[in-house]
């Protein structure tokens, strides 16, 4: 079983009890925007501003959770289905993750699900590399994820490596950084003191590969936000809401 799939186990043992799962309340999900998700930006280097990623937005009663996904589409339907669905493609786990988020949100278990945008993306990543220095020094870093504003706050101040999935991205020198494919992940890890790592990997399966012991690892982002809570995982989203 994987992180995700014991994850959804263990939401619906805990919803269950509280009478939710049952309720005709619906969680719905809509594809957001690149303004309405990060505001505006006057560089066109986040995945969604190219169209590779969506962000997807649970709504729980009041409360929104995020989770950013390449593979997206709408959904209207029942908590009781989403803990229950075979999370077998990116969709699915995109669909459950932000649903986790939002309802989280609402039980107060939870909180910065929803993502930071315009300049504040800017003063987080600035943030990021101030918490960084503050807490491991000096570290060799490895970055799994294209999240530019990180790159340039972190390129000046650390040794990083940064891996995409992105083929656009690979091969390219962006802020002084060269841009590596998966093919690199473990001889970049094992090389680091510090892995930083996007809070997707929650949404693709890949978490695991970023959680090894005696390995500092920081996620960050929105998607991860209530299964970071929940695993106990170090998680930066200090500008998000």
């Amino acid at each position: 079983m994987s992180l995700i799939q014991s994850l959804q186990s263990r939401m619906k043992e805990e919803w269950e009890p509280l009478g939710i799962l049952a309720d005709t309340v619906m969680v719905s999900a809509r594809i957001l925007t690149t303004e309405e998700a990060i505001g505006r930006q006057n560089d066109n280097e986040f995945p969604l501003q190219k169209g590779k990623e969506k962000m997807m937005e649970a709504c729980f009663r009041e409360s929104k959770g995020q989770a950013f996904t390449d593979h997206f589409a709408n959904f209207e339907g029942t908590l009781g289905e989403i803990v229950s669905m075979e999370l077998t493609d990116n969709f699915r786990r995109a669909l459950f993750i932000a649903a986790c988020n939002a309802v989280q949100h609402y039980l107060k278990k939870t909180s910065h699900t929803i993502h930071c945008r315009n300049e504040d993306i800017s003063r987080c990543a600035g943030k990021l590399a101030a918490y960084i220095r503050e807490q491991y020094g000096s570290p060799k870093i490895t970055q799994i994820g294209y999240q530019p504003k990180m790159i340039a706050a972190l390129s000046g101040l650390f040794p990083l490596r940064v891996i995409d999935l992105d083929k656009d991205n690979i091969g390219q020198t962006r802020h002084g950084v060269l841009i590596e494919g998966p093919e690199s992940t473990r001889e970049a890890i094992a090389c680091a003191d510090l892995i930083l790592a996007t809070g997707s990997t929650v949404v693709n399966d890949s978490l695991a590969n970023f959680i090894i012991e005696g390995m500092p690892t920081i996620f960050y982002g929105t998607s991860i936000a209530a299964a970071a809570d929940i695993l106990g995982l170090n998680r930066f989203c200090p500008e998000s809401s």
